[in-house]
């Protein structure tokens, strides 16, 4: 009986790909302080295999690795997870993966979930997945935008192919229809449409998502409040614009506040309410895209004291550094940046555990597209945030005392693994799970730049900042992509589609 026990176990590790030398592996990390979330940060050595993990081991004088990394200490996180970026809108798939995952594995993301908007039919997918293919540095995955009643048929052949999220925008209808769509591969002229998201369409969305056990990312703000306020607003500014003219007499008013107040967090709270009862009636897990003011997480915790605890928040990075008072068009956005006394709730609720996840709406247009005429209207929204996401955590968070490395670990990577079907296979660091690793130095400090960036994008709304905590190694599935802030020549293409669920490490 025990013979056959081994001789199973064998097999087994065999079919895994794994070495029969288990003093033997392709990587070999040694002297690395590594943070496992929800475990706490061990000092071990690291053994990669067929990019996976096949080992953690505290001493490895005996191992032989064909390649040795010394981390010499520094922190290995989990691979950074963005599960909220946009890219492909201003420029085409087979470019923007391209400039977009590069600038990402500069910042330590492993993987990047992509928001896809497509018109039509999402049966017509295979387009955009073959020019994705072998143009990432790094891996994705995809959210599909449902914007139609006829998209929702979709949704069952989207998880076919494995995609199992979909994005609903209550934000559009009333007078804020416009949405921008991706590009199909190859071609250059952006396009828009208009969208009316109706009750009709929310119950139907969450409907076919609950009988999929799929998770929906909801995008939070009320378009009839909105488009209300916007019009007021603009009345008001055409008066003043003639008083102003006849009294030589101008009244500087923050653009930011403006824009604020015309989307305000009470529009977030009301379609969250909204959002939350669809869920309960339909069950699929409900995911709150960017959250940035205390109104807005405060009306989540009051939908899970109702009994529905399928709720999840994403912040982002520019909630917890950036205020109305920035005003620079620059930050446009929506949902908006919001007061100071909501980054202080939102960097308390993240210590806490409120939030689950932080993703970065990343937005890859230029400076010359995003500031239109000029005016807070004709000005895009959104803007790039993908390789800043984690420095700014390790610097603002983690070296100003405001969270643990043990948080970035859980709200960059396991969390969100965890919600889109990528655990265990991606999140962690454990034996059978991807080698998919970010090596940080706490001390390093550098002055942002867009040329240190590489996006598609010429701006950062950290432009000029000093920054300190940086990654400076990026290892995607045992492949080293990013080391000391520079890209490895020949990795582009290393990235691959993940479909999710899925579930292919040894228990």
């Amino acid at each position: 009986m025990n013979s056959r026990k081994k001789i199973m176990h064998i097999e087994k590790n065999n079919i895994n790909g794994k070495s029969r030398n288990h003093n033997s592996c392709d990587v070999l990390i040694t002297d690395a302080s590594v943070v496992i979330p929800k475990l706490g940060i061990i000092r071990t050595d690291i053994l990669i295999e067929n990019g996976k993990i096949k080992d953690l081991r505290k001493s490895t004088g005996n191992v032989h690795g064909s390649k040795k990394i010394n981390a010499n200490g520094k922190y290995i996180l989990p691979g950074a997870i963005d599960p909220h970026i946009h890219y492909g809108v201003y420029t085409p798939i087979n470019e923007a993966a391209q400039t977009e995952s590069r600038s990402a594995a500069l910042g330590g993301i492993t993987t990047v979930i992509r928001m896809m908007r497509l018109s039509g039919s999402y049966k017509n997918i295979e387009s955009q997945l073959r020019a994705s293919k072998g143009t990432h540095y790094i891996d994705y995955s995809i959210h599909a935008s449902i914007l139609t009643s006829n998209q929702v048929k979709d949704i069952p052949y989207l998880k076919s192919v494995g995609i199992n999220s979909f994005k609903i925008y209550m934000n559009l209808g009333a007078e804020l229809k416009h949405i921008s769509m991706d590009l199909e591969p190859g071609t250059y002229d952006t396009t828009s449409e208009e969208v009316d998201m109706t009750d009709d369409l929310i119950s139907m969305i969450m409907m076919e998502a609950g009988k999929m056990d799929s998770t929906v990312l909801v995008h939070a703000e009320d378009p009839v409040v909105c488009s209300d306020r916007i019009r007021k607003r603009r009345e008001i500014e055409e008066k003043e614009e003639t008083v102003n003219k006849l009294s030589n007499n101008t009244m500087k008013i923050s653009r930011l506040k403006i824009w604020s107040d015309c989307r305000p967090p009470s529009s977030e709270a009301e379609c969250i309410g909204k959002a939350a009862a669809f869920a309960n009636k339909f069950h699929p897990k409900l995911y709150f895209v960017h959250i940035g003011s205390a109104v807005a997480i405060k009306a989540i915790l009051a939908e899970k004291r109702k009994g529905n605890c399928n709720l999840f928040i994403e912040t982002c990075p520019h909630y917890l550094t950036h205020t109305v008072e920035f005003d620079d068009l620059k930050g446009k956005v929506v949902p908006p940046l919001r007061s100071k006394s909501d980054v202080q709730y939102i960097w308390s609720a993240l210590n806490f555990g409120i939030i689950d996840t932080i993703g970065t709406d990343h937005v890859a247009n230029r400076l010359s597209m995003k500031v239109g005429r000029g005016d807070i209207w004709s000005a895009l929204s959104g803007f790039p945030g993908t390789a800043t996401m984690l420095p700014i955590l390790l610097s603002k968070g983690v070296n100003e005392n405001r969270i643990t490395l043990e948080k970035v670990s859980e709200v960059t990577s396991y969390n969100t693994s965890r919600i889109f079907g990528l655990y265990p296979k991606k999140g962690t660091i454990q034996r059978g799970c991807d080698a998919d690793l970010t090596m940080v130095d706490l001390d390093l400090e550098q002055r942002v730049t867009p040329d240190l960036l590489q996006s598609y994008s010429d701006y950062t709304i950290y432009n000029g900042c000093r920054i300190k905590g940086w990654p400076i190694l990026t290892m995607v599935r045992g492949q080293v992509v990013m080391h000391d802030g520079q890209i490895i020549g020949n990795t582009l293409g290393h990235g691959e589609f993940v479909a999710r669920p899925v579930h292919d490490v040894e228990s």
